[in-house]
């Protein structure tokens, strides 16, 4: 498996599975980011998802280019997740700004904070 690779597999699409992580799973914010994850997940790898709010975005290329750098940012720092989530857990990424990320490097840095504070937790 590729090291920056973001396969079929640990795409996070069923809908038994979405509902599962919101009936069960705990919420942490940091920045413009929220996640919710479920440590023991019901498959044996990783599964990620995003999602970004029609309310606050009503275009859909905007809500596409969030979701994007969202995964981005998953893809690149999947190591620091795992270290901080677990490697068989699932989660949720939602970006709950109205206001549009300038840069990349902006989600970046969320992301990263709330993979740090929730190891220290």
């Amino acid at each position: 498996m590729k090291k920056f690779g973001y396969p079929k597999a640990e795409k996070l699409k069923q809908k038994k599975e979405i509902s599962l992580l919101f009936e069960k799973g705990k919420w942490q914010t940091c920045g413009n980011l929220r996640i919710i994850f479920l440590k023991e997940n019901l498959s044996e790898n990783l599964q990620f998802g995003v999602s970004v709010s029609k309310r606050f975005y009503k275009k859909a290329a905007d809500r596409n280019r969030i979701k994007r750098l969202l995964r981005e940012a998953f893809r690149l720092n999947k190591t620091e997740f795992k270290k901080a989530f677990g490697e068989n857990s699932s989660a949720m990424l939602f970006y709950i700004s109205p206001t549009k990320p300038k840069h990349f490097s902006e989600i970046e840095d969320n992301f990263l904070k709330l993979c740090i504070a929730k190891k220290k937790s």
